[in-house]
């Protein structure tokens, strides 16, 4: 049974037809928000970043939000393999137990545990990533404007209420409450160029540097209402950060300018904007933004194989709240299973088939 599905926009498929897929052919990956879910790419991220990738020379921009963010960030640490490895070992392992008196570990506690995570990580190292001969690595944020310009405790609900509400009528008018904010490391000492256009959706572009990376790494994974919000990134507008995914939850952009390809390993087919717009069926169907794109995703029939036929999720850490060595087992489980996706890409790499590749849906 084939694990791995193939999706292409127009022109991505026009190229596969002609050339098939070379590492030289892509010039962004994009990393969507998702939680959990990002754990399935572990063994693809492995495989471009350690293995593929490395047989080409040409730059390449690196897009993420929220666990997107941390992959590519640490896709751009040496010896890419091994902190890959160590990013899904950390992931599944996180363990936040609820304080006496509580029933549920507060935002606070996780917002420390997960500072002190990215500290592990890339304390030291983060000169590795943003100096990176080759890869261009853009944070997804979101900033809170008006009512959410601070996180409160009725500020916060009500913003969000009014963003949701503003969002059902049009995406962009979102943006009176939540703007994206993309933070870019430097290329020669001037920050990179957005390898997407930005008339979408109301935003702002930032340098990523040393004095603002683990804010911004932070705040790309700060969900609303499990995470506090990141305030005052240095260097970047005041304000209240959250998770990337609000404003674009799976990285629907406009690339139909890059020179290249887009490789977006993604977890399912379908291209959802932003984080409220889960349950708005009408805009999850692909546009001509993502005509270059070539997305990789498990089949729903290889994902009904995994333990409770599901990928990993937000949902186990309350399914497995007393037992957590039952849920490191099912997420190492599924993470171990995922090694067929990337053992399928490369096998396609070597006999390129158009006939494989099927239309975004």
């Amino acid at each position: 049974m084939k694990a791995l599905r193939l999706y292409a926009g127009p022109e991505a498929r026009r190229h596969l037809a002609r050339n098939g897929l070379s590492a030289r052919d892509v010039s962004v990956i994009t990393a969507a928000a998702g939680g959990p879910k990002g754990l399935i790419l572990g063994p693809l991220d492995r495989f471009v970043f350690g293995h593929w990738l490395p047989a080409s020379d040409q730059p390449v921009d690196l897009v993420g939000a929220s666990i997107g963010a941390w992959r590519m960030a640490t896709g751009c640490l040496q010896d890419p393999v091994r902190s890959l490895e160590r990013l899904e070992h950390d992931y599944i392992h996180q363990d936040y137990q609820p304080l006496p008196g509580q029933t549920r570990p507060s935002a606070q506690q996780i917002s420390q545990a997960f500072a002190q995570g990215l500290e592990s990580v890339y304390g030291g190292r983060i000169d590795e990533v943003l100096s990176h001969p080759r890869y261009r690595l853009h944070v997804m944020t979101t900033r809170g404007r008006g009512v959410l310009h601070r996180e409160g405790r009725w500020r916060t609900p009500l913003g969000y209420a009014g963003a949701y509400v503003t969002n059902l009528v049009q995406r962009r008018a979102m943006g009176a409450w939540l703007e994206r904010v993309v933070f870019s490391s430097a290329v020669q000492g001037e920050v990179a160029r957005l390898p997407f256009k930005t008339d979408d959706y109301p935003s702002r572009q930032c340098p990523l540097n040393d004095k603002n990376f683990m804010a911004a790494v932070q705040a790309s994974c700060s969900i609303p209402f499990v995470l506090e919000a990141v305030h005052d990134i240095p260097g970047a507008p005041t304000g209240a950060y959250w998770d990337g995914g609000i404003s674009d939850y799976h990285l629907h952009l406009d690339t139909r300018d890059v020179a290249g390809l887009v490789l977006y390993p993604h977890f399912q087919p379908h291209v959802v904007p932003g984080w409220l717009d889960k349950a708005l069926r009408w805009r999850h169907g692909a546009t001509p933004f993502l005509d270059r794109v070539l997305l990789l995703a498990p089949s729903p029939e290889w994902i009904a194989r995994l333990p409770h036929a599901k990928l990993p999720d937000r949902t186990d850490f309350t399914r497995y709240a007393n037992d957590f060595n039952e849920r490191v087992r099912v997420w190492t489980a599924a993470t171990s299973a995922a090694q067929q996706l990337a053992d399928e890409f490369a096998a396609w790499l070597d006999k390129p088939d158009v006939m494989q590749v099927e239309p975004l849906p």
